[in-house]
């Protein structure tokens, strides 16, 4: 029977991208959203496009606000998602002959009625993001709420709702993405792999 991490392995080797439901259990989900990091709006930040060196605020573009997460301080349910994160990665430097040496993640917090534009997590000037990962916490949630993760591949779109507990993985550099909007707050984890040591501070 195949692992979570082995599936995850196949659908980037051979789509470009895998979706696993109940990555993280309902309990685990249940324990992140209590955390202080949730419930602080003063940790959040409006989230701008570009890398530190060239961020912008445009909300024409994207809408959330988000929250960069030390993987030192974080709280110990948060801890269990990125132990997780951890044990993903190196199984994927095995399994792909990949060179990962890092992560970084934040929660993003999208408010009623807000997107993200279509684009790739990849910046030109900056290369390192190779696979992108989210992982939802969005408990009871509809097809009516929308706010899908559409994909965009070759032979089309692909729409993923953002139900709690589910990781979605693509790679950062050919999968172009957008969120669509919601009728209620869509909250994730979202991370990327990366082929360097993560920076320590984030604008």
């Amino acid at each position: 029977m195949y692992t979570d991490f082995e599936i995850i392995a196949d659908g980037l080797a051979e789509q470009g991208y895998a979706v696993i439901d109940q990555f993280l259990s309902q309990h685990e989900v249940e324990d992140i959203l209590q955390v202080k990091e949730f419930n602080d709006n003063r940790l959040f930040k409006k989230a701008g496009i570009g890398n530190s060196q060239s961020v912008q605020i445009q909300e024409g573009i994207r809408g959330d606000y988000i929250q960069w997460l030390d993987k030192e301080t974080a709280s110990p349910p948060i801890k269990v998602y990125l132990d997780k994160l951890d044990a993903l990665t190196q199984f994927l430097n095995q399994a792909l002959f990949l060179s990962l040496k890092d992560f970084e993640v934040h929660i993003a917090r999208y408010p009623v009625g807000t997107f993200y534009k279509r684009h790739l997590d990849q910046f030109k000037q900056d290369d390192h993001r190779k696979l992108s990962v989210l992982c939802y916490l969005n408990a009871n949630w509809k097809e009516e709420h929308g706010g899908q993760l559409r994909m965009y591949l070759p032979e089309g779109p692909v729409d993923i709702f953002p139900l709690a507990g589910r990781l979605v993985c693509f790679r950062s550099d050919q999968l172009e993405h957008e969120v669509l909007p919601a009728t209620r707050e869509r909250l994730s984890i979202t991370g990327w792999m990366l082929d360097r040591l993560a920076e320590l501070k984030h604008l």
